[in-house]
């Protein structure tokens, strides 16, 4: 196995012009590949993990925190009303196609996904996040002031506004590569970040070379490699042999072994996560408040977390994670009573039950690190209060196409932050808005009362009030339950012994430009 890594490395030194015949290559496992890589159009984990070293944003988060820094933006200020934002971007930065990087691109990138009236709008498929982070309705304009200069002024206050620009769906790629590829350009990327691409390979690997004129300095690797292994344990075998120098989701079973394994170390951080089950408010029976209700008592989430997490879960009682701000910890959790479930469902019309599909997760995400054996889990709970389900599983990128266009009846899914405010939960997983097709609520669920407080929360600039807020709104959700509420995950990677300076981020996948190889 090792041999044949090797073997991989020297025809990629030949297939890219790497100098020396041996290339430092940091091998990354993972549990499913991309969907795409043209950032505007992603809204997957997996995709954005790879778009994050390809490509970089005006601003971004620091290494070690949720503080905003500069990124292709050196500086930036706005108005007294909040309406306008001018940002000041960086000189001598080239794309990975050679071409320039200025205000054109800044232009050409923002505005394919704002105005409907540019040559590309309709290239590659919706702008999910312009979409559903709010931005659609809330930028008004994007102009060029000069070469270096863009402004950008809002209909109205928006309060996440500079950190929703760090979300990797908001890139700056080459106008001159897109103009090219077009449709094409999803499999094509570049972008200006610490890595270009060069192949993939779909369901095994996307290989990336180092950019070694990156601003930002050049990475501590030649090459970056994600490969795509579905099962947690072969990943696991593949990082003891030395095929792949990091990996992540582990089986929590294996934690105790691979803690004891000299070779290995683990990296761990408390996640900004939430892994749920939605149910489709659009089909019966959870049009129904009861039968919602009598789910929520239905599921013993205390032991799936026990079993599943081993440690590295805590059952969620909130729609957002408990390391964010204004989570309520004075929510109380559904407590698991399965007499009362059946009373409900009783009350509600269904003393016997009916039959559902479960939707699994078909690869280890961050919020749940086993989609199968948490099905398993799930149906026998039902079953016990009479509720029937055919678990279905299909492949990642249909999972995520049909879920979005309400195919499912339940379904298991999560969300991890792209920037550290509850609007980027609530909003796009919980809002009116993004309840149409392809929607981010994949519950359906449509509360007036909901909208009506996130919207405010999104106009509020005082984080008092909006703290306030997000507080009523974590009670109509917990009044409402369009989700069963499943458990928050701890980040958590094992990585080789001589991996350095990798360390984790609760929102971010920058990280990985730092890392390098010890030389065995």
């Amino acid at each position: 196995m090792k041999r044949l890594a090797f073997l991989t490395l020297l025809l990629l030194t030949f297939t890219i012009g790497i100098s020396h015949a041996k290339p430092k290559a940091f091998i990354f496992g993972r549990g499913g590949d991309s969907v795409g890589l043209d950032p505007a159009h992603e809204e997957d984990g997996e995709s954005f993990k790879v778009c994050e070293s390809i490509y970089d944003t005006l601003v971004q988060y620091q290494d070690d925190s949720t503080e905003i820094e500069p990124a292709l933006a050196e500086s930036w200020e706005t108005s007294a009303d909040g309406l306008t934002w001018t940002f000041h971007l960086r000189r001598d930065v080239d794309f990975h196609d050679g071409t320039s990087f200025d205000a054109n691109a800044v232009l050409f990138s923002l505005n394919r996904q704002h105005d409907a009236n540019h040559p590309f709008h309709q290239v590659g498929g919706p702008y999910i996040y312009w979409t559903d982070t709010g931005l659609a309705e809330t930028v008004d304009q994007i102009s060029r002031i000069d070469d270096y200069t863009i402004q950008i002024t809002l209909t109205r206050p928006y309060a996440p506004f500079i950190y929703a620009l760090t979300i990797p769906a908001f890139a700056i790629v080459s106008p001159t590569a897109l103009k090219k590829s077009g449709e094409d350009f999803t499999n094509r990327p570049v972008g200006t970040g610490p890595f270009s691409f060069v192949r993939w390979d779909r369901n095994e690997k996307i290989v990336l070379k180092a950019n070694k004129d990156y601003w930002g300095g050049a990475p501590g690797v030649d090459l970056l490699i994600f490969r795509a292994i579905p099962e947690n344990s072969v990943r696991l075998i593949e990082l003891q042999n030395g095929s792949i120098q990091a990996m992540e989701f582990p089986n929590p079973d294996d934690l105790p072994l691979i803690r004891q394994d000299p070779d290995l170390n683990i990296i761990e951080q408390a996640g900004m996560n939430v892994g749920y089950l939605a149910m489709n408010m659009d089909k019966q029976p959870f049009g129904n408040h009861k039968v919602r209700q009598a789910i929520n008592h239905a599921i013993n989430k205390n032991q799936i977390v026990e079993q599943l997490y081993q440690g590295l879960g805590i059952p969620a009682k909130n729609p957002i994670p408990p390391n964010m701000w204004s989570y309520d910890q004075t929510t109380e959790a559904y407590t698991y009573d399965p007499d009362l479930a059946k009373q409900l469902l009783s009350q509600a019309g269904y003393a016997n039950g009916f039959k559902v599909t479960l939707w699994a997760l078909p690869v280890p995400r961050p919020y749940i690190p086993n989609g199968r054996m948490l099905a398993e889990a799930i149906q026998s709970d039902l079953k016990q209060v009479g509720i029937q389900t055919e678990v279905v599983s299909p492949e990642w990128g249909t999972y995520l196409e049909k879920t979005k266009n309400g195919e499912h009846d339940m379904a298991m899914l999560g969300w991890s932050a792209d920037f550290a405010d509850p609007d980027n939960f609530l909003y796009y997983l919980l809002s009116k808005s993004s309840a149409k097709k392809p929607a981010g609520n994949i519950a359906f669920y449509r509360s007036d009362a909901m909208q009506s407080i996130l919207d405010q929360a999104r106009t509020e600039t005082d984080t008092t009030i909006r703290t306030q807020l997000y507080r009523q709104a974590q009670a109509l959700f917990q009044k409402d339950v369009p989700w069963v509420p499943l458990a928050h995950a701890k980040q958590i990677v094992i990585a080789r012994k001589n991996v350095r300076d990798l360390t984790l981020h609760p929102t971010s996948f920058k990280y990985l430009r730092h890392v390098k190889i010890k030389a065995d």
